[in-house]
């Protein structure tokens, strides 16, 4: 079923909340990336022209403890909000009260308010204690931020896997929820890669984990045409099938999973046939190994030539792809090549949706300057993998549908 989206909402006159995910890296209180406030742009920008108050809020970090709150503080978030719209943005430092009350009431047509770390009601400062009222959906937080507007406009992907107040608690309790222009585009290419994607459909896998990734196998198998290895999950892989990986990182407990995954794969599961190895987890340049070469010594950090040339080979004519997680310790120079590589190949696919599903491998394609050569990259990394295995997602479920 198709979703609400902003461009389907009357926003003239009307208070418009907009729950963005302005959770930026900082050092120090300054931002060191601002692509996601950058993203959010047009949903804010729609809400303006045409005639709305627009009442932004985010998470910021996670508030364990009462220090979280001042680390946390998301003030320098407004000033870039400001910048980049060019327009005063009202910044109330407070996540209720009559202040805020005050602020949203009084906020006149094209007009901005952003209100205060979300997060920051996870704890409660009067009793020193966490009490999570933003992360586990508080009812009475939900309908009070649901009290400071009139329509709700959810463009948060990247907490669409998790039901909290300022998504699901606020849609339950306004009268039209819809989806931002951001939210909307996952919908499209990570929900069309789900639902109904255009054949052959290749997934690439990468990271350092079998485990973080089994329901996305699973869904795969039944889904995909091929599924390509890489990263250090691929030696649990190897492992399994018998081989000597030496002191690359594997996991011993996952053995068993990953033989009945090949078997249940039938020949969908595509491994690497080569590797770069060093003697130690360090920036040193690499030795090119195949699989079924490894000394005792030999740590694997990143997949080999041969197996870029077999990952070419098997993306030739796919019309969706879609890649999660990075091919070796990408952050290291000299185990970068895989990750590259993956990202060229993406690039050059032609007539294809290419997408890459958030986390490390979404970083690695904007720091490796890809970012503009792909289809879509995910703003979110647990949210797309759980949206690639299948499962409903909250943040997306509580939007109306058309």
């Amino acid at each position: 079923m198709a979703k609400k989206i902003v461009s389907d909402l009357n926003v003239k006159g009307k208070k418009v909340l907009i729950r963005v995910d302005f959770n930026v890296p900082m050092k120090n209180g300054v931002i060191t990336d601002d692509t996601r406030i950058k993203a959010a742009l047009p949903t804010i920008k729609y809400v303006l022209d045409g005639g709305g108050k627009a009442i932004v809020f985010s998470h910021l970090g996670r508030v364990k403890v009462a220090e979280d709150i001042a680390k946390n503080d998301i003030t320098p978030v407004a000033k870039r909000l400001e910048e980049l719209l060019g327009v005063k943005v009202k910044f109330i430092n407070k996540t209720r009260g009559k202040e805020l009350e005050d602020a949203a009431a009084s906020l006149k047509d094209g007009e901005v308010l952003m209100f205060a770390n979300t997060r920051n009601e996870d704890f409660d400062l009067v009793n020193n204690k966490e009490v999570k009222k933003e992360s586990k959906n508080d009812p009475e937080l939900g309908e009070y931020w649901a009290s400071l507007g009139d329509v709700f406009v959810n463009d948060a992907f990247g907490t669409a896997h998790r039901a909290a107040a300022s998504n699901v608690g606020i849609a339950a309790n306004v009268k039209e929820t819809a989806a931002g222009f951001l939210l909307e585009k996952e919908i499209k290419f990570i929900g069309g890669a789900v639902d109904n994607p255009k054949r052959p459909y290749v997934a690439i896998l990468g990271g350092a984990k079998v485990s973080d990734k089994i329901g996305v196998i699973e869904a795969l198998i039944e889904k995909a045409d091929k599924i390509l290895i890489g990263g250090a999950m691929m030696f649990t892989f190897l492992k399994a099938q018998g081989l000597n990986v030496g002191a690359s990182k594997f996991e011993e407990d996952k053995l068993d999973l990953a033989k009945e995954l090949l078997t249940k794969a039938n020949g969908k599961i595509v491994l690497p046939v080569d590797a770069l190895v060093a003697k130690e987890f360090a920036d040193v340049k690499g030795l090119e190994k195949d699989v079924d070469k490894f000394d005792n010594d030999d740590m694997g950090l990143d997949i080999g030539p041969k197996t870029l040339d077999l990952f070419a080979k098997e993306l030739q004519g796919a019309k969706t792809v879609v890649w999660n997680g990075p091919m070796g310790v990408f952050e290291f120079e000299n185990y970068n090549k895989g990750t590259i590589g993956v990202c060229e190949l993406l690039a050059n696919l032609k007539d294809a949706a290419t997408i890459i599903g958030g986390g490390d491998s979404a970083a690695a394609a904007e720091q490796l300057g890809y970012a503009n050569k792909v289809s879509h990259i995910s703003t979110g990394g647990g949210a797309s993998l759980e949206y690639l295995e299948g499962k409903e997602l909250p943040g997306i479920a509580c939007v109306d549908n058309k």
